[in-house]
């Protein structure tokens, strides 16, 4: 297990289970956020940018060594001092970055040749992660933000490639030109900062699709917000600014795979591990009030 906040001299979050947020924008958002007129769940694409930039100075044993992070920040000049005093973010950020690094690796260790897909990329490249020399990667989000990302962050070379994407739209893989479930290798989906942010039965639809269309074999990398935080994003320091809402939630982590029979719950983290004994203790005694972990990582594979 990593090191914790507790076991470094450095200012850690001030819960032992912090309060976490996948984005926010700056205080003062620079011309090129301005001029890309991004809406409030968008907007909260800058925080893991400034944190997987940044982060590594508060929380030097998570760094993520993202190579293309701080010179986006610089291209884009955005002040994201504000987004940095908020250090409970900062570390789930770089938790959740360490948990989606883990299940990537696995996969493309696996299966060298796979396809993976960020979904809802925002400013985010994890294809340098995974270049394997003989994948292939997808990163899709919405329209207003692919238009702010593709001059920023051309494709990383002629195996990856770009698409704009609305989940909330049926028949998105068919849209992004995702392999049917017959015959076709596994597939690695990654969706961070995003399910929260809709509504229950959009996540359920999203995860059925992935469930009814992918290859037997396939994962997907999501993060969880507990049910109780719905409705609370405006008390967050880093989401309320935004105007964007926690609007789904889980009561129990079972409930992933209970959305289709073909889904199956691999694996499910707490980011209260990332503080050691104390948080795992406090995770243990508020599962049974909050059923699920406050914020947390859940990977999830399609089975026959």
């Amino acid at each position: 297990m990593p090191q914790t906040p507790a076991r470094r001299r450095v200012r850690p979050p001030r819960s032992p289970v912090p309060r976490v947020a996948p984005a926010s924008r700056p205080s003062r958002p620079s011309s090129l956020l301005q001029r890309a007129h991004l809406h409030p769940v968008p907007s909260t694409l800058l925080i893991p940018l400034a944190a997987r930039a940044l982060g590594a100075r508060y929380f030097p044993w998570l760094d993520c060594r993202d190579a293309v992070a701080a010179g986006l920040l610089e291209r884009l000049g955005a002040d994201v001092d504000a987004t940095l005093d908020d250090l409970a973010t900062v570390f789930h950020v770089l938790w959740r970055t360490r948990a989606i690094q883990d299940a990537g690796r696995a996969f493309f260790a696996a299966h060298p040749q796979g396809l993976g897909a960020n979904l809802g990329c925002g400013l985010t490249q994890h294809f340098q992660w995974f270049d394997t020399d003989a994948n292939q990667w997808l990163d899709a989000d919405l329209p207003e933000v692919m238009a702010l990302r593709r001059p920023l962050l051309p494709v990383w070379g002629p195996r990856a490639r770009q698409a704009e994407v609305d989940l909330t739209q049926p028949g998105w893989w068919q849209r992004l030109g995702l392999p049917s479930r017959s015959g076709a290798p596994p597939v690695l989906l990654v969706c961070e900062g995003v399910l929260m942010y809709l509504q229950p039965a959009q996540v359920q639809a999203i995860l059925a699709e992935f469930a009814q269309c992918a290859p037997p074999g396939s994962r997907m990398v999501l993060d969880v917000l507990t049910r109780q935080a719905v409705g609370h994003a405006a008390r967050h320091p880093s989401v309320g600014p935004t105007g964007a809402e926690f609007c789904w939630g889980v009561g129990r982590m079972a409930e992933l795979a209970a959305v289709h029979p073909r889904l199956r719950l691999l694996r499910e983290q707490s980011a209260a591990e990332g503080y050691g004994w104390a948080g795992i203790a406090l995770d243990v005694l508020w599962r049974p009030w909050l059923g699920a972990p406050v914020y947390g990582v859940a990977t999830l594979a399609v089975t026959d």
